[in-house]
Formats: C-alpha cells, structure tokens, sequence
C-alpha cells in the first residue's frame, strides 16, 4: 500500500509537505497541493487512521448511534436522509463517519458505554432522546465530545439540534381545525421518547385554544410502521365517532393510515383531512390532497456534524442549542 513517503520521493517534496498538502494546508501553494493530490489518488494513497490515532489519539471518525426503530421492513427509511447529510458533512470536515447501529431492546446508556470503552471514535451524535436523559451526564462526565438530536430535560448545559415538533404539531392540529375537522387523532410515536411528548404539548396547545376537550381514544402510541398505523387507523374509523382529521406522525404512519381509508372507500382530503410530517418527500408523490410539514433531514444531518466538530475542536465553548424548523406545504 502506498504511503507518505512513496509520494514525497515521487515529486521530490518533503513528508510533511506532503502530509499537509493532503491536509489543504494553507502553508502549501494550491499547485503543490494539486500535483500531491494527483499523485495519492493514482497511487491509491489510503490515510493510516489508526496510526494517527495512536500518535495523536485522533482517530478522524465520528460514530452516530442510531437505534433500528423497529425489526420490520422499511421503518428506517427515515434515517436515510439524516445519514447522508451526515456523511457528506463528515467528508467535507475531514472525518469519516461510522453508524453504531443498534436493536430495540439494547440498552442506550450501555451502548454508549462501549462506544467509550472502544475509544474509536472523536465524537458520539446520540438520538432518540428520553426525559432526563442520562447518556447526557455520561458523555459530559468522561469529557466525550458530542452532540445530541433531540432535547432532554436536565440540568445542564449540553449541545443539541433538535426539530421544533411541538410546533409542527401544534400547527397540523389547527391547520385541520381550519378544514372543519374538530375529531383530530394524533400519531405519537413511544410515550417515553421526548419527540412524542412535544407533539403531545404542541397538539393540546392548539386544542387549547379552540375549546376542545382532548379525548384520549384518538391519541395513539407506538411504533407506527405501515401495518401497525393501518390497524390503529382502521380502529379509528370503525368506532361510533370516527375521527375527521389526522396528524401523522411521519411517512409510513402516513402510508398505514391511507391504506386504512382505501380499505372503507374513504377519500383523504374529502371525508378525512391528513397533515403529515415529511423527511423523505414521500408524501408529494402520493396520489392524495395530504398537508405536509416537510422537514429537511439531510439539513439536520450536517447541522449534527457542524456543531459535533465545534465541540472536538472547542469542548469549553458554549454548547450549541439548535432548533430547527418544518415547512408547511398546503395539500394540493
């Protein structure tokens, strides 16, 4: 395998011209830079990262521990834009990025404890937060750098990016008031998972508001994969006051709930009104009128990776607490 020294002898420069040229160094002419460049690619010039790490104790990766949402088919189809915003971010900053992926039933903070112990890893990017969180005081107490998507409820100051789904849902539950609909259900996801409790808060804000009592049949919880959203739904409209409106909890909750409303020969957008969330544009190539809060996961995944890398380099610094919005895209 081709190394450092190999390409200096080639174009007579230094190792650590080299090295730094590989790096964008600003101390290297751009020409040097191109010409070293050339010369690795044709060579097929691999950096050593674990002989890096055990000289500087930098090993140039970045892991996000993404927990499988369920062992059914499809369910992490929503990852998929996150993970590619991730990467390409990851690239550009100079870092590769590993997935630790992870099954329903492991534990998190255990997970996050071998992530430690394995010591192969610059910075943790940990999901799928709970209240009071305790992988939090975990990574800040051994110093681990890292980022958190989604909020938590402690007492410390620690970095976050997380989606505004208090409000998305707040303004799905009034978008179908404004349809006539006054029978809205919700689709939470797990009740411990802090992402359900806010769209929870934001769906009772607006009922709130409108003077409508909250009936507890129409909120569901759990993992809402097409068949489990299909069953839920179909429960729904079978009952004596069906539901007039829905807010999804996201696209295959979606996908469950129109294959509900096909099975009766009920119309979206007619005689039930649907406001979705939407990661992966699925949602606008369906053959239905369906309101959607499109939320750019792709945009999140580089946000992670941003905030991730300031805190690497700047681990005293103030912690990032990011909130990003959804879109609302009227159904058409």
């Amino acid at each position: 395998m081709a190394n450092l020294k190999q390409i200096a002898a080639e174009l007579s420069l230094s190792v650590t011209t080299v090295s730094r040229a590989l790096k964008d160094g600003p101390e290297v002419q751009p020409s040097t830079i191109a010409r070293v460049k050339e010369v690795a690619k044709r060579v097929g010039y691999v950096p050593d990262h674990h002989g890096r790490a055990l000289k500087t104790g930098r090993t140039l990766t970045l892991t996000a521990v993404l927990p499988m949402e369920t062992r059914d088919h499809l369910s992490d189809l929503l990852k998929l834009p996150l993970i590619e915003g991730m990467t390409l971010a990851a690239r550009q900053a100079g870092y590769s990025l590993s997935i630790y992926s992870t099954t329903p039933d492991d534990d998190p903070v255990e997970s996050v404890q071998r992530q430690l112990q394995a010591r192969s890893t610059d910075g943790l990017i940990i999901t799928r937060m709970v209240s009071g969180d305790p992988r939090v005081k975990l990574l800040l107490d051994q110093r681990m750098p890292f980022v958190a998507f989604g909020r938590t409820d402690v007492d410390v100051a620690y970095p976050y990016v997380d989606i505004d789904n208090e409000q998305i849902a707040y303004e799905a539950t009034r978008r179908l008031m404004e349809k006539g609909c006054r029978r809205i259900a919700l689709q939470l996801l797990v009740p411990e998972d802090q992402t359900s409790a806010m769209r929870l808060s934001g769906y009772g804000r607006a009922m709130a508001e409108a003077g409508i009592p909250i009936d507890q049949s129409l909120i569901g919880h759990g993992m809402f994969t097409m068949e489990l959203s299909a069953a839920w739904f179909d429960r729904m409209l079978a009952s004596s006051d069906p539901p007039t409106g829905l807010a999804c909890a996201n696209e295959l909750g979606l996908l469950g709930a129109l294959h509900a409303l096909g099975r009766r020969g009920l119309v979206p957008g007619n005689d039930v009104h649907i406001v979705s969330r939407d990661s992966t544009r699925l949602a606008r190539f369906l053959p239905a009128k369906i309101g959607v809060h499109f939320v750019d996961m792709a945009a999140v995944g580089r946000k992670l990776i941003e905030v991730l890398e300031s805190r690497i380099v700047n681990p005293l610094g103030p912690a990032a607490a990011i909130l990003l919005q959804g879109r609302y895209e009227p159904a058409e």
